[in-house]
């Protein structure tokens, strides 16, 4: 059984996991809760939330449960610290679990790389400054975002309390008719249970935070074929992904 854990901080949207673990089976997908001393969508609080000691302590605990691949499953807790800086996060990580490792903010730029498109609209639950900081790492990486929306969300809290439909009307309302993808960064988000309906209506992928990080969990331990799941990008598998770390 291939087990893949995830540091998860707080607690918003964590059962998104057991459903995602449900959806692709022969998959566990335990998680460790991080430090989270201040639930605000605010830099320097998100700095915080994805700083080497609490990461370090997270990491401790996931290394006793014997994963085959770990993933800080934070978007906004990654790039706020830029592409170096979620660098050395993920490389923080691994020393201390010893095994293939990654984070959401990477796991989107490869789930990009895999399915080959370029040109994103971004649906984000942050205000607006927290999501210009997504915008430059993404820019990092040679992806052109055509629009961001931001809903202004304070909290990861408020986010793991929308509504379905809520979700679902900002999502497709927010494409924009250049984007090939639609990418939705917080993993405070339930997203299991709604990408195939928001693929259906927009005609065109959809990228959710815990999505694209079970899916790099998967990637990282050679899980790299396509299967059935939620989303285009579980049908398109992992396979073509290569240098992943590399900016551009």
């Amino acid at each position: 059984m291939t087990r893949v854990g995830f540091l998860y901080p707080g607690h918003s949207a964590e059962d998104d996991y057991p459903a995602f673990a449900d959806l692709l089976d022969d998959v566990e997908l335990p998680l460790v809760h991080t430090l989270m001393r201040e639930d605000a969508h605010r830099v320097d609080a998100l700095m915080d939330v994805g700083s080497e000691g609490v990461l370090a302590k997270g990491a401790q605990e996931l290394a006793a449960l014997e994963v085959d691949a770990a993933v800080w499953a934070c978007t906004s807790g990654s790039f706020v610290f830029g592409w170096q800086g979620a660098q050395r996060q993920v490389q923080g990580v691994r020393d201390v679990v010893g095994v293939p490792t990654s984070s959401t903010s990477f796991a989107f730029v490869h789930a990009l790389r895999q399915l080959g498109v370029s040109r994103v609209a971004i649906a984000a639950t942050y205000p607006d400054d927290v999501g210009q900081r997504f915008v430059d790492f993404l820019d990092d990486a040679g992806v052109s975002v055509v629009s961001l929306a931001s809903h202004g969300i304070p909290t990861a809290a408020e986010v793991g309390r929308l509504e379905p439909d809520d979700v679902v009307d900002y999502v497709i309302t927010n494409d924009h008719p250049r984007s090939e993808v639609v990418l939705v960064p917080d993993t405070a988000l339930h997203s299991a249970d709604l990408i195939d309906p928001m693929e259906a209506l927009l005609g065109k992928t959809v990228l959710t935070a815990n999505q694209v990080s079970v899916w790099e969990g998967l990637r990282l331990v050679g899980r790299c074929g396509a299967r059935n799941g939620p989303g285009n990008l579980f049908r398109t598998g992992a396979s073509t992904v290569r240098d992943p770390f590399v900016a551009r």
